[in-house]
């Protein structure tokens, strides 16, 4: 009797420690809600968009009602990489849809941050992105609820509302071929 009662306090820490992880992956504004204005420092990318380096702007404003992909992200992971190579292609393939994207890149300290989204904008070579600071660096704009354990937030907006968000607690647990494929549902 006293090894099911270990057996069965063991499973419940085990299970409660998995709804623990899971909750902790959930980040950034959700399905439905409504993307709001915030303000960012533009490092690096996008040369053609119009905006200088060193300008401060709310890109989210400048992209309208377009579709647009909003990443946050703690990590230049290789999955990050992958992410961002893919949506610079995607970019002009659908210029007709006017897609947009913008990676915001988080940090402890403002610094180490930028120099961070400046060395991503280099590996990922991206040419249609923008990579920026938000004035927020450490977790993004207080009210899209970027959880500070995720170290990737991916919110896919169009008509200024959430159609899609992805987190991982981890960068490299992004599921990049399921934010590749939801494209599709702002896109139409």
């Amino acid at each position: 009797m006293r090894h099911l009662t270990v057996a069965l306090t063991m499973f419940a820490l085990v299970a409660g420690a998995s709804l623990v992880s899971a909750e902790e992956t959930k980040s950034g504004l959700q399905k439905g809600e409504t993307i709001g204005a915030f303000y960012v420092t533009k490092l690096a990318g996008a040369e053609e968009d119009g905006v200088k380096v060193g300008k401060n702007l709310c890109y989210r404003c400048k992209n309208g009602a377009r579709p647009q992909v909003v990443v946050f992200t703690r990590s230049s992971d290789k999955a990050v990489v992958d992410l961002i190579k893919q949506l610079d292609a995607a970019i002009p393939k659908n210029e007709d849809k006017q897609l947009r994207a913008f990676v915001n890149y988080l940090g402890d300290e403002k610094a180490s941050a930028k120099a961070d989204a400046e060395k991503l904008a280099k590996t990922s070579e991206a040419t249609n992105v923008p990579f920026v600071l938000p004035n927020e660096f450490e977790n993004g704009p207080e009210d899209y609820g970027i959880n500070p354990k995720a170290e990737v937030t991916i919110i896919l907006a169009k008509g200024g509302k959430v159609e899609a968000n992805f987190a991982a607690s981890s960068a490299k647990d992004l599921k990049v071929d399921a934010v590749i494929a939801d494209l599709s549902k702002i896109l139409n």
